[in-house]
């Protein structure tokens, strides 16, 4: 997530999703816990990280932004 002000008002630009070719990941740190969000190709794996999960609030948000009903959780 690319964050930048106008006009005095933070905004975020969203990264692209295509949930043809690519599904909404949380990708989870088996050593430190910490949680990404992003998108993996189907096609090659490649992972696209677009913002820290730091609690269930931001797991919501990002399910929001993107109109995704379900997150696979990857270690």
């Amino acid at each position: 997530m690319k964050w930048f002000k106008h006009n005095s008002v933070s905004r975020f630009e969203v990264e692209p999703y295509d949930p043809t070719t690519q599904k909404a990941v949380i990708r989870s740190s088996i050593c430190t816990g910490e949680k990404v969000a992003g998108f993996k190709s189907k096609r090659d794996g490649h992972f696209t990280e677009v913002m820290l999960i730091r609690n269930k609030k931001d797991e919501e948000k990002f399910k929001e932004m993107y109109k995704v009903d379900f997150l696979t959780v990857e270690y």
